[in-house]
């Protein structure tokens, strides 16, 4: 084997999975209201997704393939200063309940992001026994919406007031 091998593996190792999680990966959960004869119905759906640099695809690729489900999507970018990127995303409810909640159950996130793991597992196991369905666990599931994300919605708050750093 030579080095060139030796230093990109074929396989990620969970620790590897879980490191870039922590550091590129996204818990989130929506809710979509439909309106069907007059009617206003919740749909309510999880996502997990890393997004990375446009020449990250075969990374990218890699994580697929450790978790063995999901898709690659191109995100193309508007803005003058950003670039192309890649994003892997788990989305549907098969491969959250088998996949990913026992993978992340197995292999603890490291960082705060732990935390919207966990909100995003109860919001799963919400939509696994269809609770969001009634008014009560509609209610149940905005709560933990409300609560996921909360640095990403504070930095977006800092940039609407005209700069990207909050000074203390």
């Amino acid at each position: 084997m030579t080095q060139r091998q030796r230093d990109k593996p074929k396989i990620l190792s969970p620790d590897y999975l879980v490191g870039l999680t922590d550091g590129e990966g996204c818990f989130y959960i929506n809710i979509r209201y439909e309106v069907k004869n007059r009617t206003k119905r919740p749909s309510v759906e999880h996502h997990f997704y890393i997004k990375l640099r446009g020449d990250s695809l075969p990374l990218i690729e890699k994580v697929k393939l450790a978790f063995g489900c999901g898709a690659i999507y191109l995100q193309k970018e508007k803005r003058e200063n950003h670039s192309e990127c890649y994003r892997y995303e788990i989305n549907s409810r098969k491969d959250v309940q088998e996949t990913l909640i026992p993978f992340f159950d197995k292999h603890q996130l490291q960082s705060p992001k732990i935390k919207d793991y966990l909100l995003f597992r109860k919001a799963a196991m919400m939509i696994r026994d269809k609770e969001y369905l009634t008014k009560k666990g509609m209610k149940k599931f905005e709560e933990i919406k409300k609560k996921m994300n909360l640095g990403v919605r504070r930095v977006w708050k800092i940039r609407l007031l005209g700069g990207n750093a909050k000074k203390r």
